[in-house]
């Protein structure tokens, strides 16, 4: 019986990391067939199951390389590739090869921040992500659809081509981007951090077109003006010393 336990334990967060993979999988096909909204929203609902997933591993003590690999492999899928593709066919389609060479250097930008933040997992302070993190990038992708699905489609095809190689270098960036873990100011203002997340929740789920680009655009921005106000104290942050020397 406890050993029949153990194995559900196991198998909840990683149930969870294969749900955010067909999110992102369905994606594509929703992206192909044209239908933004559909493929924007599957994108968003994957990456609430990539949130969830890691959570429940470290509720059940369950974390193992194996976990961590397998969404690894499924954020590439769900906010790499799949954001490309969205991203492609609703703006960049009659671009031919640039747009092309522009999707897959959003999809590589994100390969090399997962596989960078894997092999710096030990060393990253937890409070700071080195560069925008890839669940990021693809929501300010999905972002940018949604706010566009229903204005001229020439001024965002202008607005698309610096917008994606923006996000694209962000991610291999070393700028830090807050993750709230180890925030003091989060843990003292608890009610109203709750109470904040119930609002922005509750505004995401009824005007999702505005909410979800808005929000991520704050994130961003005010992100990058606390770096580079405050750039001394973030100075050498994500240098560390070889192992070897």
């Amino acid at each position: 019986m406890a050993y029949d336990q153990k194995k559900l334990a196991f198998f909840l967060p990683n149930t969870f990391t294969a749900l955010n993979m067909a999110c992102g999988f369905a994606a594509i096909f929703m992206a192909f067939k044209g239908q933004f909204y559909q493929s924007s929203l599957l994108i968003v609902l994957g990456a609430v199951f990539d949130s969830v997933d890691g959570r429940i591993a470290r509720w059940t003590g369950t974390q193992s390389s194996f976990g961590e690999q397998f969404d690894s492999m499924s954020d590439l899928v769900s906010f790499g590739i799949s954001p490309a593709f969205l991203f492609y066919f609703k703006f960049l389609n009659g671009t031919g090869r640039i747009g092309m060479i522009l999707t897959f250097l959003f999809a590589l930008c994100g390969a090399l921040r997962l596989a960078r933040f894997n092999a710096n997992i030990d060393k990253v302070k937890s409070d700071y992500f080195q560069g925008l993190p890839i669940p990021g990038a693809a929501t300010a992708m999905v972002g940018l659809v949604l706010l566009s699905l229903d204005q001229p489609y020439s001024f965002w095809n202008v607005v698309s081509i610096p917008y994606i190689i923006f996000y694209s270098i962000l991610m291999i960036s070393n700028i830090p981007f807050p993750s709230f873990k180890n925030s003091n100011w989060v843990r003292e203002h608890k009610r109203q951090v709750f109470i904040s997340l119930i609002l922005i929740l509750l505004s995401v789920f009824t005007y999702e077109e505005i909410m979800i680009p808005s929000v991520i655009t704050v994130y961003v921005v005010s992100s990058m003006i606390y770096f580079f106000m405050n750039r001394e104290k973030f100075a050498g942050i994500f240098e560390w010393k070889d192992e070897s020397e």
